[in-house]
């Protein structure tokens, strides 16, 4: 699928944001774990986390899908896994490792493996910190990347991670944490990425019934004798997949209106608005939606992006039609996602005729120029598809190839930018 896109003036647009992804695979995973049945109201149904409540359903939660409804009966953290169980998480990276910690709490060893891509994504931080605490993982293919199999005990206790790659590997350790014989008492070592994510995981911990605390991002503490319990959970509304609509009027000129967005959530990508404002795009928020409103004349800006790691490609997109220049900083962890982004980024840019250069400190910075039309392979990465469909609508002549890789988070993101005139 193939599709083609032409510049477009004045847009005025409102749209429903759609479930946060985030928040929906750690709900599943404390649904499935916890004791008694779930109600988990508008989940976002995609190719990453129907992979996450596979997952779940092969370690024994039972599963009932609806259309804006999924009921679990979860473990109880007893999962039930039979011997020669594999885990097959394709190219979802955030299934992969928040159920590796999950995966001790089987009975039997469990071989966690993935896609072509997958094996390329560096785990050793968290399967370091797992044979501190009871685990007896190791590599079945390259030191420090998937497949793995997963053996030994949750015993928990105080262990350090590093999660200078990725904070899912902390994230990993709490979600599964209020099930291990001692519970966790865990240390964020220096240089943590994306930490906000670490917020959207205590938050949905909490709301399923477990006890946490912490000293800002550096300690985490889980309270063994406090599990989930099943209860009825609201998905939010995804930041991440709202930013595109915003991006568009940034620099298309007008309006977009995203509802079903909390103006208090903890995601980190709700800075993505921030950077816009200082670009000179303005912002109004009211309960349930977010208004952005733009000229089309834009600046540059200088961020820190460390925790807005979703939003990357697209800030740089909005910031290739700015008037001058922008250098992002705190990246080097997009290299290691679903696709190398930075690299994408620069070919990208490069390819319609941006000016953009990317450091070996992990800051990358885009300079004005004079931009054209092109076609654009996104390389099965969802969000790169979707950070080009920002330019093609502010450029012309655009075509992205392979443009269903967006089902990986935002199946009806097409449909909705037809229904609203963008295509």
């Amino acid at each position: 699928m193939n599709v083609a896109l032409k510049k477009i003036e004045n847009i005025d647009i409102r749209v429903t944001a759609p479930p946060s992804k985030s928040y929906t695979h750690r709900a599943l995973i404390a649904a499935g774990l916890a004791a008694g049945e779930s109600a988990i109201e508008r989940p976002l149904h995609s190719d990453d986390t129907r992979i996450t409540a596979s997952a779940l359903r092969q370690m024994g939660a039972a599963f009932s899908w609806e259309d804006d409804l999924i009921r679990i009966r979860g473990t109880g953290g007893t999962p039930r896994c039979g011997p020669d169980t594999v885990l097959d998480m394709g190219d979802s990276g955030t299934s992969l490792r928040l159920l590796t910690t999950a995966a001790l709490l089987c009975p039997e060893p469990v071989v966690i493996t993935g896609s072509t891509r997958m094996k390329e994504r560096p785990i050793d931080g968290l399967v370091t910190a797992l044979n501190r605490i009871g685990g007896t993982i190791r590599y079945l293919g390259r030191e420090g990347f998937p497949p793995v199999l997963v053996d030994g005990t949750l015993l928990g206790g105080r262990v350090a991670v590093d999660s200078t790659v990725s904070s899912q590997f902390a994230s990993s350790l709490l979600l599964s944490s209020p099930y291990a014989l001692s519970g966790l008492d865990l240390v964020i070592q220096p240089g943590a990425v994306s930490r906000s994510y670490l917020d959207v995981t205590v938050d949905v911990m909490q709301s399923f019934g477990a006890v946490v605390t912490r000293d800002g991002y550096e300690r985490f503490s889980v309270d063994p004798a406090r599990k989930y319990s099943g209860r009825s959970y609201r998905v939010e509304g995804d930041y991440s997949s709202a930013s595109y609509f915003f991006a568009m009027a940034a620099v298309c000129g007008g309006r977009a209106t995203v509802t079903s967005l909390s103006p208090t959530s903890v995601q980190g990508d709700r800075r993505f608005l921030s950077a816009l404002a200082a670009m000179g795009c303005r912002i109004s928020a009211g309960e349930d939606a977010i208004t952005l409103e733009s000229e089309g004349k834009l600046d540059g800006i200088e961020a820190d992006l460390s925790s807005a790691p979703d939003t990357v490609q697209t800030l740089c997109m909005v910031a290739a039609c700015a008037r001058t220049p922008s250098r992002f900083t705190g990246i080097a962890h997009l290299h290691y996602k679903e696709s190398d982004r930075i690299l994408a980024i620069v070919r990208m840019l490069r390819a319609l005729g941006g000016d953009v250069s990317a450091g070996t400190d992990g800051s990358i910075t885009i300079r004005p120029a004079r931009l054209h039309g092109g076609q654009i392979d996104p390389a099965n990465d969802h969000r790169t598809a979707m950070s080009a469909a920002v330019l093609g609508l502010a450029v012309g002549d655009i075509t992205i190839n392979d443009a269903g890789c967006v089902s990986k988070s935002f199946p009806e993101f097409w449909e909705i930018l037809q229904k609203e005139g963008l295509l």
